[in-house]
């Protein structure tokens, strides 16, 4: 009776150390289910600048309040200005204020490759400081590091011909004829030549820097009304249709006034004095004369 006692207290034992186990497993996955969701929001993590001799393009677009855009821009310039020049070049910005309270704006860099994806996850982190959401995030690449191995065997093989034909223009007994054919053949594998060097330079340049792009889009809604709220979803609409309608009645009045002033015209001449004698006049001369008498 003891033993089975023992037995059965040493179950419970474990069974109580299996629960605590598993509750520990489950709190310190928690944190990192946690940290997923919250990175979810940001949009996905995606280590893609470990590919090398791929050159990259990213595309941010952020949406937050049209009253936050030019700060979070200047933000985001200020961050550029201090990589320096080297590493961060500012290319382009654009701000326009499409109506009374929408906002649109761009900003335009070329990146040190090496931290192009972390200036990116900076560059959103200032826009939820400032309560906005990442809309949209591309980031598209090029094999430029092929195309530079390609070109470069390309180039090797058109050497080896350039050379053949200066080798035989070097050998006596040539014709007139002859020499001005591996001449011209001379001519066109050294165009070639030139353009595969430009060609990668041209790819050489595409790995020494990465273009990104911030695209800021406004809410566009009402004071205080943040971006997904229906409120400022009906008032976007609202607006939007009221504009419409104005635009059409605008378009359709600007083509129908000429007319109208026309026709309004029309009619007060036709009632004027003087149109009115001529009337009569013509209204007189229409009637019958009378028969004569028998």
């Amino acid at each position: 009776m003891k033993n089975k006692l023992l037995a059965g207290a040493m179950a419970l034992a474990l069974i109580g150390c299996s629960e605590r186990r598993a509750d520990d497993a489950m709190s310190d996955e928690a944190p990192a289910m946690a940290e997923v969701a919250a990175d979810a929001a940001g949009g996905p993590d995606v280590a893609v600048t470990a590919a090398p001799g791929v050159a990259f393009h990213y595309a941010y677009a952020f949406r937050l309040d049209d009253d936050r855009i030019a700060g979070v821009q200047e933000t985001h310039a200020a961050a550029c200005e201090t990589l320096g020049t080297a590493r961060c070049r500012i290319t382009g910005m654009t701000y326009r204020l499409v109506r009374e309270n929408e906002v649109e704006a761009r900003l335009e860099f070329k990146l040190d490759p090496a931290i192009a994806r972390k200036f990116g996850r900076d560059a959103l982190a200032s826009v939820e400081k400032a309560e906005g959401v990442l809309a949209e995030a591309r980031i598209s690449g090029e094999d430029v590091g092929t195309q530079i191995d390609d070109s470069q065997h390309r180039s090797a093989d058109i050497g080896a011909e350039i050379a053949r034909l200066e080798a035989r223009l070097k050998q006596g007994g040539l014709g007139d004829r002859e020499r001005t054919e591996l001449q011209q053949q001379l001519a066109a594998l050294r165009e070639r030549l030139d353009s595969e060097r430009t060609l990668r330079r041209s790819g050489e340049a595409m790995l020494a820097t990465t273009p990104m792009v911030f695209d800021y889009v406004g809410t566009g809604g009402l004071p205080g009304i943040g971006y997904g709220n229906p409120f400022s979803d009906a008032a976007n609409m609202l607006a939007r249709s009221g504009g419409l309608l104005l635009s059409l009645v605008l378009v359709v009045g600007a083509a129908l006034l000429p007319w109208a002033l026309l026709l309004a015209l029309l009619v007060l001449l036709w009632r004027t004095g003087p149109v009115l004698k001529v009337r009569s006049w013509f209204a007189g001369r229409g009637k019958a004369a009378p028969p004569p008498a028998a």
